[in-house]
């Protein structure tokens, strides 16, 4: 969002100070129960920040497209090349990541943690990702069942991510969705946006000082 330009009044040149323009978040939800609180998270962001949201295929069954906030568009792996038609026309994934601030992805499944630790991309969401620049912050939130955050491939791809500068925020202990009792649910909405705020405000005051 462009800030204010000066102005001038009969003859008189006043500068107005720029307004500071929202922060861009890239939310982005994979194929996880979780994803079920997906409109959710999209409304605690979009009352403080602009806000596109993407999903991958398996996160569509999850989310109810009707309580997305209706300022927010969700892009899906249909959009990647629906508007490409020559070259030189712009590139969704690439576009995207350009637009951003900050991406999050949650819920972050097993299978796309998967994914991003090895460098593969193969929809719209890990395109994204592995086109990510990296000088920027990147939140994810994991959700999957006790038995898959124990399994010792998540550790391995959890040190791989994090050497690529992304910031987990961890997942919580209670009733899974599949019935089970353990560690493995998602963080709550509010819990991933408190998070997310306090760290880009505490950049923001350290880039002042």
């Amino acid at each position: 969002m462009a800030g204010s330009e000066p102005v001038s009044a009969e003859g008189e040149s006043m500068a107005v100070d720029a307004a500071p323009r929202k922060p861009r978040i890239l939310l982005a939800a994979s194929g996880s129960v979780a994803a079920v609180k997906f409109a959710n998270l999209c409304h605690c962001f979009s009352e403080w920040a602009d806000v596109r949201a993407v999903s991958s295929s398996g996160s569509l069954h999850f989310i109810d497209r009707a309580s997305m906030p209706k300022d927010v568009i969700l892009y899906t792996d249909e959009d990647e090349w629906s508007s490409w038609k020559k070259l030189g026309d712009s590139v969704l994934h690439i576009e995207l990541r350009k637009w951003a601030d900050i991406m999050v992805i949650a819920p972050l499944s097993a299978n796309t943690l998967g994914k991003i630790a090895g460098g593969l991309c193969d929809n719209l969401l890990t395109c994204i990702v592995r086109a990510w620049d990296y000088s920027k912050p990147f939140f994810v939130a994991p959700a999957m069942n006790t038995l898959m955050w124990n399994n010792p491939f998540t550790e391995r791809h959890f040190i791989s991510i994090d050497e690529l500068g992304i910031s987990l925020i961890p997942p919580v202990t209670k009733r899974l969705a599949c019935g089970d009792y353990g560690n493995g649910a998602m963080a709550e909405p509010s819990t991933i946006y408190s998070t997310v705020r306090l760290f880009y405000e505490s950049k923001a005051q350290q880039e002042l000082w």
